[in-house]
Formats: structure tokens, C-alpha cells, sequence
């Protein structure tokens, strides 16, 4: 998970860590990439031992939510673009031209408080405008000033960052997080729209199903 940071400059900035995604149109607007594990190792254990997966120590994507997210906010315009042909049309990030800055909080869907706070001290230093955060904690809400996200966007804030939270992703219905009066809250919606495939049985009935494939 990740914070993903708008820039107004195009200036580079000094970052230990430069990353640049040329396979996702994103040559020179990753202008700066940091990655923070202390905390997650203090509390609970060397990244290594923790679970058998693939991952980078580094700001790298390993999971691709973090092109995810980025792609969402500044990922370049392409044309006759198309979700296995359904809904064909023109794709683009919320705002091609910005600038970004990662900020790699967590990890493997753990996110430490010391980290998380660290990302957005380093964040604020480094003059962002805009943070985008993709994470948060599970409902209900935590008392603002016993959560880090709140206590770090409320920072931000007062600096004059615009804090932009993602609102969850809880399985219970009529929930949100991420809901500080100095945070723009942002969750996405339902459609009206159904995608349906057919599903053709040995005994030639045909199902009808909510699916964007045909392969069945």
C-alpha cells in the first residue's frame, strides 16, 4: 500500500530511491520513491521471515497496487481502451500532467503506525501538495488522535496538503474510515450497469450469469 503524492513542479527531488515506469507511461512523473519497513520489523518481525511471498524491499511495486493507484491519479491518456471489450473508450489518470512521489508504508496488508507516520512526515518535509491516501484502518472509526492516519493527515493539513483518504474496503455495509473532518473522504460506486455471459451446459440449457467472459 501506498501514498500517492501530487506535485505541481516538475522539478526532480532528491529521493534515495527514483523510480520510473516506462512500461506504464510513467517516463519522468515518478520523480521520487521512499520505502519504510522499521516499524512493520519492530513490531513484527524481519520482512524475510515474516511470510513466503515474493516481495522488494524498496520502494517496488510487488503486488501491483501501488501502479494501481498511481495509474488512477496521473497515468497517461490512451485511446480505444477496453475492459475485454466492454465499456470501450478513453482512458486516463485523474491528472496526467502531475508529478508523483511514492511513499511505500506497507506491507503484505499490514501497515505500522510508526511507518505510516514517518511516510507523511517525510511527505510534508519534502513539499507535496496533494496526498493520496490508499489505506486505512478497518470500522469503525478510531478516535481521530489515536490513529495515525488521521494524526498524519491532520499535520498535513495544518502545512496546507490536501489529504485525499480512501474510504475502506470493509466487507460491512454503511461503513467508512478514513472520515477526519480535515480529510477528503473518497470511495467509489455502484453502477447501474450489469455485464452478463452465457454459460453453455452438457445437456445444451444456457445460464445466464454476471460475468465479462464467455469462456465457459
Amino acid at each position: 500500500m501506498y501514498f500517492t503524492v501530487y506535485h505541481h513542479s516538475f522539478t526532480p527531488l532528491s529521493f534515495a530511491n527514483y523510480v520510473t515506469h516506462l512500461e506504464f507511461g510513467f517516463f519522468r512523473k515518478i520523480i521520487g520513491a521512499r520505502f519504510y519497513s522499521k516499524g512493520f520489523e519492530a513490531e513484527i518481525g524481519p520482512l524475510d521471515g515474516v511470510v513466503n511471498k515474493i516481495f522488494f524491499r524498496s520502494a517496488r511495486d510487488h503486488d501491483g497496487h501501488g501502479t494501481h493507484t498511481a495509474s488512477t491519479i496521473a497515468g497517461s491518456t490512451v485511446a480505444n481502451a477496453s475492459l475485454f471489450g466492454i465499456a470501450k473508450g478513453t482512458a486516463r489518470g485523474g491528472a496526467p500532467s502531475a508529478r508523483l512521489s511514492i511513499y511505500k508504508a506497507c506491507w503484505f496488508d499490514f501497515c505500522s503506525d510508526a511507518d505510516i507516520l514517518s511516510a507523511v512526515d517525510d511527505a510534508i518535509h519534502d513539499g507535496v501538495d496533494i496526498l493520496s491516501l490508499s489505506l486505512g484502518p478497518n470500522p469503525p472509526q478510531p478516535i481521530y488522535f489515536q490513529d495515525a492516519v488521521s494524526l498524519g493527515a491532520f499535520h498535513a493539513f495544518r502545512k496546507g496538503i490536501l489529504v485525499s483518504a480512501s474510504a475502506g474496503n470493509s466487507v460491512f455495509p454503511r461503513t467508512a474510515c478514513n472520515v477526519a473532518p480535515w480529510i477528503l473522504t473518497v470511495a467509489a460506486s455502484s453502477i447501474d450497469r450489469e455485464f452478463s455471459s452465457n454459460i453453455y451446459l452438457g445437456n445444451s440449457k444456457v445460464l445466464k450469469v454476471k460475468s465479462i467472459t464467455n469462456i465457459f
